[in-house]
C-alpha cells in the first residue's frame, strides 16, 4: 500500500496502525508526534488507527539539545 510520510512515498504492508509504523521506524513513541490526514493523532489511539491507500502522515521528532 502507498502512502505519504513527510512528504515522500512510500511503500507500507498492509494492515499497519500507527504504532506499527513507528516501531518499524525506529522511533520512539515519547518523543513523536503523529498526523494523521492533517489530524494529530493521540498516543492513545495510535494503536486503533490503521493506515490506508493515500493516507498522509507527518512525524514530527522532539530533538534536545543545549
Amino acid at each position: 500500500m502507498l502512502i505519504t510520510i513527510n512528504g515522500e512515498k512510500e511503500e507500507v504492508k498492509m494492515k499497519l496502525n500507527l504504532t506499527g509504523l513507528i516501531l518499524s521506524k525506529g522511533l520512539r513513541a515519547e518523543n513523536v508526534v503523529i498526523e494523521h490526514n492533517s489530524r494529530i493523532v493521540p498516543k492513545g489511539q495510535w494503536q486503533n488507527t490503521l493506515l490506508k491507500e493515500n493516507d498522509f502522515i507527518e512525524i514530527v521528532s522532539f530533538v534536545g539539545g543545549g
